[in-house]
């Protein structure tokens, strides 16, 4: 099953890639409880890199209650919000992504998802907003974490990894470096002549990551020939995209993709992006079950630690695989 994604036009003055141009493309709609889903995964994974899943099992009412405090955050007075920033990298942040000086039009909030650790800045969050959110964010983290481990589930039952649940554990052990984000892209006055980078080009550094946004546009992928597309929103069902982690775990099968968002509107925009790491202490390498050969791995050994550390002192575009490659 498969949507067609509507082509999109752009003014030559925006500050985009130059070789990338809007054009059609299918974005593969996978139903979780179809018996050949864990198949279209991987053709998805393999082909694209990104993908929608509906019936995924997550109640409709905490999509709508956690959209609806967050919003009531970001509604704070800017006073009262940059008492939970800057960020280290959780917490509060408003329109410098990073440190290596990347900027957006957006406001965010960077949350740990390790219960069982303590960041001041997550806690100064929820400081800042009633109990009720507190408790959707860790709920929705919960059911994020579930949906990431079924997908890679499917992954690893399509593929035959051995052993069992070697992706999945990664993302449901308790040392698992998840994080979720919570971007918001304001209103402001809509302009004829360009576009306005809400966030910038680069592809996740974790496994996988699983989105949802409100009905607002913005969200686009870039192709494998350099073309970008424009993602139709839905806020009932959650797209995944392939992580830099997994692209080196199945050897270049599985392509992290690249996305950004662009924003030329006058009606804010609301997403919530659960990034599915591995611990802090292991090993990222290509998959011996899938690549038995050492000579056949394109990439080498890296603790995901290493290259998260990397990353972060890279700009959003940077090509950060490079790292890993022999």
């Amino acid at each position: 099953m498969v949507i067609l994604l509507q082509p999109v036009t752009f003014n030559s003055d925006v500050n985009v890639n130059p070789k990338c141009k809007p054009s059609p493309v299918p974005v593969p709609v996978i139903d979780l409880t179809d018996p050949d889903a864990k198949t279209h995964i991987v053709k998805a994974c393999e082909e694209l890199g990104f993908f929608k899943v509906v019936n995924h099992g997550v109640r409709p009412n905490l999509l709508t209650q956690l959209e609806e405090e967050a919003n009531k955050f970001f509604a704070l007075s800017q006073s009262l919000k940059e008492k939970a920033g800057p960020p280290d990298p959780f917490g509060y942040g408003s329109k410098s992504i990073g440190s290596s000086g990347d900027m957006g039009w957006l406001e965010y909030i960077l949350l740990n998802a390790n219960h069982h650790l303590s960041f001041t800045k997550t806690t100064a969050v929820f400081q800042q907003a009633p109990a009720i959110f507190r408790e959707a964010v860790e709920e929705y983290m919960e059911e994020m974490k579930g949906l990431a481990s079924k997908v890679l589930d499917m992954v690893e039952e399509e593929l035959s990894i051995e052993p069992k649940e070697k992706l999945s554990k990664l993302v449901k052990v308790k040392e698992s470096d998840s994080c979720l984000r919570m971007n918001h892209y304001p209103e402001k006055e809509e302009t004829h002549d360009k576009e306005e980078i809400g966030f910038g080009e680069h592809t996740d550094p974790q496994l996988v990551s699983v989105l949802r946004s409100n009905d607002t546009e913005g969200l686009q992928i870039c192709l494998k020939d350099g073309s970008w597309v424009s993602v139709p929103p839905d806020h009932s069902s959650f797209f995944l995209s392939v992580g830099d982690t997994l692209q080196v775990m199945t050897n270049g099968r599985f392509k992290s993709v690249k996305h950004r968002v662009l924003t030329n509107t006058k009606r804010s925009r609301l997403s919530m992006i659960y990034f599915a790491g591995p611990p802090l202490t292991e090993k990222i390498a290509p998959m011996s079950c899938l690549v038995p050969k050492q000579e056949e791995q394109l990439y080498k050994e890296l603790t995901w630690c290493q290259y998260k550390s990397y990353c972060y002192k890279t700009k959003l575009g940077d090509y950060r695989l490079g790292l890993f490659e022999k």
